[in-house]
C-alpha cells in the first residue's frame, strides 16, 4: 500500500512540474529525437522549447550543440550568443561563442569576447582565452605596423590603407580605422562600399551625425549590398534636409543623394533650392532626362522661358519619346509618334501606367491605403506625372493626412495642363488656412422675421493662432449680435436681441468628425443709448460644443439629388443667468441641377426641423418650429455666399411668462457670408 501511495505522489509530481513547466512536453520530445539521432526533429522541438521559456539559456545552447552536429555553425553561434547574453557568467558558453566567431569570419567580436574571458574569466577559461585572444591580436597588431611603415614609404597607395583600416576595425581602433577608411575614400570615391565601412566605424566611435552622414550616402550608392546593408545601419525614419545637405559634403558627386534631396525639396515648396540640386544633377549625370525635364518645369513655373527651352530641347532630342512628348505638351508643340511603331497586343506596359491602373482600381474599390502605395510607385517610375501628384494629394486628403496632402497639392498645382494647376490649386487654397500660424475667419448673418417685423444680424471676426500639432487653438474674437426694431413698444418694453459687441478671448478645438469644442471669456459692451445696460461693460462668459454635417449632394455639387444637414451646438452663456441653450437645425430636401442659361443659378428646396430648448426652461429659448425653405446663389459669387427663405410653423413648448400666444408663423429671408484669410 505505501509503495502504491509513493508511486501516486510520484507521477501527480511529475504531473504538476509538466504543467508549471510549459517548455518541458517539447524538451523532452527534443531529448528523445536527439539519442535517436533525428537532428531535424530535435532542432524543430528545440525551438518550440525556446518560445515557451525565451529566457532559459541552457535551451539555447542545447539547440547550438545540436546546430553544429548538422555543420550549421552560423545557427549554432547565434545561439551561443543569446546564451552567453542570458548567463554571462557561463564563460564555457561565451568561449564556444567566441570560437565560433573566429570561425565564421567575425574576428572581431571573437577578440572582444576572448579578452574579457581573460581578464574576468574563471581558472579553467583564463588559459584557453589568453591563447586564443594571442592567435588572433598578434597577427592583426604585426599587420597595422606592417601597412604602417608601407605608407610611409607609399602614402597614396589605395589597399595599404584599405587594409590598414580593416586591420584596425578588427582590433577595435576605430579612430585608426576611420582615418585610413577616410583616406581611401578621398582616393578612389567611386568605390561607394567605402562609405558603408567608414560609417560603421564612426558608428562604433560614437559619432552619430558623421556615421548617419557617411550611411546616408552609401544607402543611395549605385552598390545593392553596401547600401542594403547601409540601410540597416540607418534609422527608420526618413532623413531631414540638413542630414541630405551632410552626407553631400561628404559624397558631392552622389547624384542619387542629390535627385532625392531634390524631390523632398520640391514637397516641401522650396523651389529655388530644388532647382539647385537639378542643376548640379543635370550637370554630373547629362543623360538624365527626367532631372533635365524638372529642372525645365521649374524655369517655366516661374517665367523663365529662355532658361528653359535649352534644356527642353535636351530632353526632346532625348531617347524618351513618352517624356519628350510630355515637354512637347507642356510647351504646347505637336506630339511625335515613333515611326512605324505600333501597339502591340501584349506590350510591355510601363510601370508607371500599370501603377496608375492599379490605383484607381484600389480607389473605386475603396482601398485607399493601397491606392496610395500603387501612385507612390507610379510617381517613383515617373516624378514628372502631375496627375499622379494629385491623386496622391487627394489619397492622403481622404485618408487624413492633410499635411501630406497640402505638398502634393503645392506640386501638382506647377503642372503645365491648365485642368490640374486649377483643381490642386483650389484644394492647395482650401487647405492652407488650416496650416497657417494664424487664421482669420469672419461670417455675417443678417435675415428679416416677419414675426418681430424686425432686421437682426448676428456676425463675428475670429483670429486664431496654430500652436503646431496642439488640437486646440487660441483665439480672439468678437460677435455682433443685434437688431433695427431693438424693443417691442408696452409698458414693460421688450428687448428682442443683446445689441451688443462682444469681446472675447478663448480656446477652440479642431474639428473632428464635424464636432468643435470652444471656451471664451470677455466682455459685451451695449451699443444701446438708452435701456438696461445702455453703454455698459459687462462680463460674459461663453463655452459649449458645436457639431455640423451634411450628407448627399450639398450646395455646390454639380450633380442633382437629395441632401440632409444638420448643425447641432450647445452653448453655455453666462450672462443669460448660467443657462445653456441648446440648439438643432435639420434641413432634408432636393439640390437642383444648375441652370446655366441663369448664369449658373443654384438652388435647393427642402423642409426645416428645428428644435430650441435651454435648462432654465425661459420661455422665449423653449421651441420647435417646421416648415419649407430655400435657399439659392448663382455661380459667379463666392462659395460662402447665400441667400435663404424659410416659411415656419412654431410651437413655444414652455408658456410661463409668455406674453405673446404659443404658437407662431415666421418668414425669415436673409443672406450668409463668410470668408477665411
Amino acid at each position: 500500500m505505501r509503495l502504491f501511495i509513493l508511486l501516486v505522489a510520484s507521477v501527480l509530481a511529475r504531473a504538476q512540474n509538466q504543467a508549471s513547466d510549459p517548455a518541458s512536453p517539447p524538451l523532452n520530445q527534443a531529448y528523445e529525437a536527439l539519442r535517436a539521432l533525428h537532428y531535424d526533429d530535435a532542432i524543430s522541438l528545440f525551438l518550440k522549447g525556446i518560445e515557451a521559456e525565451p529566457t532559459r539559456a541552457a535551451i539555447r545552447k542545447d539547440l547550438a550543440y545540436t546546430y553544429l552536429k548538422i555543420g550549421e555553425n552560423d545557427a549554432a553561434r547565434e545561439q551561443f550568443g543569446e546564451a552567453m547574453r542570458l548567463d554571462p557568467a557561463d564563460f564555457h558558453v561565451a568561449l564556444e561563442y567566441a570560437f565560433l566567431c573566429n570561425e565564421t569570419k567575425k574576428p572581431a567580436e571573437a577578440r572582444r569576447i576572448f579578452d574579457r574571458i581573460r581578464k574576468t574569466g574563471d581558472a579553467a577559461s583564463l588559459p584557453v582565452a589568453e591563447q586564443a585572444f594571442q592567435n588572433i591580436d598578434r597577427p592583426l597588431r604585426d599587420g597595422i605596423e606592417r601597412w604602417t611603415r608601407a605608407l610611409e614609404l607609399s602614402p597614396d597607395n589605395f589597399s595599404a590603407h584599405q587594409d590598414l583600416a580593416q586591420l584596425a576595425e578588427d582590433r577595435d581602433e576605430f579612430a585608426l580605422a576611420a582615418a585610413h577608411y577616410l583616406k581611401a575614400w578621398n582616393l578612389q570615391p567611386d568605390r561607394k562600399s567605402l562609405l558603408l565601412d567608414l560609417g560603421r566605424v564612426w558608428k562604433a566611435e560614437g559619432k552619430a551625425e558623421q556615421a548617419h552622414s557617411a550611411l546616408l550616402a552609401a544607402s543611395r550608392a549605385g552598390e545593392p549590398r553596401a547600401a542594403e546593408a547601409a540601410r540597416e545601419l540607418l534609422p527608420t525614419r526618413y532623413p531631414w534636409v540638413y542630414e541630405f545637405r551632410r552626407a553631400l559634403d561628404l559624397d558631392p558627386s552622389n547624384v542619387e543623394l542629390h535627385r532625392e534631396l531634390a524631390y523632398l525639396l520640391l514637397r516641401m515648396d522650396r523651389k529655388p533650392e530644388a532647382e539647385d540640386e537639378f542643376k548640379t544633377i543635370t550637370s554630373q549625370s547629362p543623360a538624365d532626362l527626367l532631372s533635365a525635364a524638372q529642372l525645365g518645369f521649374l524655369y517655366l513655373a516661374r517665367g523663365d522661358r529662355a532658361a528653359a527651352l535649352p534644356v527642353l530641347q535636351r530632353v526632346m532630342d532625348g531617347n524618351d519619346l513618352e517624356l519628350a512628348n510630355r515637354v512637347r505638351a507642356a510647351l504646347q508643340l505637336p506630339q511625335v509618334l515613333a515611326p512605324g511603331v505600333r501597339p502591340q497586343a501584349g506590350a510591355a506596359v510601363p510601370p508607371s501606367v500599370e501603377a496608375k491602373t492599379m490605383a484607381e482600381r484600389s480607389v473605386k474599390a475603396g482601398y485607399m491605403k493601397d491606392a496610395l502605395k500603387y501612385l507612390q510607385i507610379a510617381h517613383e517610375s515617373d516624378p514628372v506625372d502631375f496627375d499622379v501628384m494629385l491623386k496622391m494629394a487627394w489619397a492622403y486628403n481622404i485618408l487624413h493626412d492633410d499635411e501630406q496632402a497640402i505638398r502634393w497639392f503645392a506640386l501638382a498645382k506647377q503642372s503645365p495642363d491648365p485642368k490640374i494647376a486649377h483643381e490642386a490649386s483650389r484644394a492647395w487654397n482650401a487647405l492652407r488656412t488650416g496650416f497657417a500660424h494664424t487664421r482669420t475667419t469672419a461670417w455675417i448673418f443678417p435675415f428679416y422675421s416677419s414675426r418681430w417685423h424686425d432686421l437682426f444680424s448676428y456676425g463675428q471676426v475670429k483670429t486664431e493662432l496654430r500652436l503646431g500639432k496642439l488640437p486646440f487653438r487660441p483665439y480672439l474674437s468678437v460677435r455682433l449680435i443685434g437688431d433695427t426694431r431693438q424693443t417691442i413698444s408696452g409698458v414693460a418694453p421688450q428687448y428682442l436681441s443683446e445689441s451688443s459687441f462682444i469681446i472675447g478671448a478663448g480656446l477652440a478645438t479642431r474639428t473632428w468628425h464635424g464636432v468643435m469644442a470652444w471656451a471664451e471669456a470677455g466682455s459685451a459692451i451695449s451699443y444701446l443709448s438708452h435701456g438696461p445696460g445702455a453703454g455698459h461693460m459687462l462680463p460674459d462668459y461663453r463655452g459649449g460644443v458645436a457639431f455640423a454635417r451634411g450628407w448627399g449632394r450639398l450646395m455646390g455639387a454639380t450633380e442633382p439629388g437629395m441632401f440632409f444637414e444638420t448643425n447641432d451646438d450647445g452653448v453655455f452663456v453666462s450672462r443669460f443667468g448660467n443657462d445653456v441653450l441648446m440648439y438643432s437645425q435639420n434641413r432634408l430636401g432636393y439640390t437642383f441641377a444648375p441652370v446655366d442659361s441663369l448664369g449658373g443659378f443654384r438652388s435647393q428646396l427642402y423642409w426645416n426641423a428645428n428644435l430650441t430648448t435651454d435648462l432654465n426652461r425661459q420661455y422665449w429659448a423653449n421651441f420647435y418650429e417646421l416648415g419649407p425653405g430655400f435657399r439659392f446663389r448663382w455661380a459667379h459669387m463666392p462659395p460662402s455666399l447665400l441667400f435663404s427663405v424659410n416659411l415656419m410653423r412654431g410651437v413655444q413648448t414652455v408658456n410661463q411668462g409668455n406674453p405673446r400666444g404659443p404658437t407662431f408663423f415666421d418668414l425669415r429671408a436673409g443672406v450668409w457670408y463668410a470668408f477665411t484669410h
